[in-house]
């Protein structure tokens, strides 16, 4: 009896030390002309001051917001590794391009074997390995995405002839749908949030946007072109809340929710260096329930 209690015990305290050692950590994913050090997790230049709260162990995930989504993605998996394997979970909040980035990410790569890392990282953003052992994809609790672009914008399919920029040719409406299965979240929610303050330049846009993304991008809607969507009562569609389908018959990608529709048209798409437009809403969302 003695040495069932000691064994009991041990396990017991076991359990108790992997709890104790488990941690959540939220990540914040930028979109275009990413400012923040790329592999320095507290850089948040892109989003505003790094005090500001954001989140439980809040980390920017830096890339250049410049090159190709599929050149700088080892910079998201390097962080994913980092801080969501093992006894860790993540929360992921993104911006924009970053949508784009995360979608992919979990597209592609949300169903590979990822070595069990430390949460060390060092200069360049890699973490250590713990005991050398793996898993499957990462341990993601959900994705917040502030003017999701993973579907495109129409800037970037009148802008993409007319510069180099790798990221705008991949921005392309119909590149940016084609590029992967977007319905493959590997059973994460994707909740999106998008910005509904236009400007004279909109007509580019079809239906609602936030300056820089449509509706139909920023609120997770399928198909292989943008389409108009709107808030209710406007002259177009209307872009449902929730993963239902939308007023005019179209669909949301699996696992993709509308969380917030900018009905009163008063976020546009840029932080300004404050955590402001549609990233506020989507901060105040994390700090409420990223714990």
């Amino acid at each position: 009896m003695t040495r069932l209690i000691r064994i009991a015990l041990t396990l017991l305290l076991l359990s108790i030390t992997t709890i104790a050692s488990a941690t959540n950590y939220t990540l914040w994913i930028n979109g275009r002309n990413g400012k923040g050090t790329a592999g320095d997790y507290a850089s948040f230049t892109y989003w505003g001051p790094a005090a500001t709260a954001a989140g439980v162990n809040k980390k920017a995930v830096n890339w250049d917001g410049y090159n190709s989504i599929s050149s700088q993605n080892g910079k998201i998996r390097d962080a994913l590794d980092c801080f969501c394997t093992g006894p860790n979970w993540c929360y992921v909040a993104t911006h924009s391009a970053g949508d784009f980035m995360m979608a992919y990410t979990m597209a592609n790569y949300g169903g590979s074997s990822r070595l069990k890392k430390n949460a060390s990282p060092g200069s360049g953003g890699v973490c250590g390995n713990t005991d050398g052992s793996s898993q499957v994809g990462w341990n993601i609790k959900w994705v917040r995405a502030a003017s999701g672009a993973a579907g495109g914008s129409e800037l970037s399919d009148i802008g993409s002839d007319t510069t180099s920029e790798p990221l705008v040719k991949d921005l392309k409406t119909t590149t940016a749908r084609a590029m992967f299965n977007h319905n493959e979240t590997r059973n994460v929610w994707f909740y999106m949030y998008p910005g509904g303050k236009g400007t004279l330049y909109s007509f580019v846009l079809p239906g609602q946007d936030d300056q820089a993304i449509a509706y139909h991008s920023s609120g997770g809607v399928s198909g292989a072109a943008g389409q108009a969507l709107c808030n209710p009562g406007d002259s177009c569609p209307e872009l449902t809340m929730g993963s239902g389908a939308n007023a005019n018959g179209s669909t949301k990608w699996s696992y993709h929710s509308v969380e917030f529709r900018d009905t009163k048209e008063q976020y546009d798409h840029y932080s300004n260096g404050n955590w402001q437009g549609i990233i506020s809403v989507v901060r105040g969302a994390v700090v409420n329930s990223a714990r």
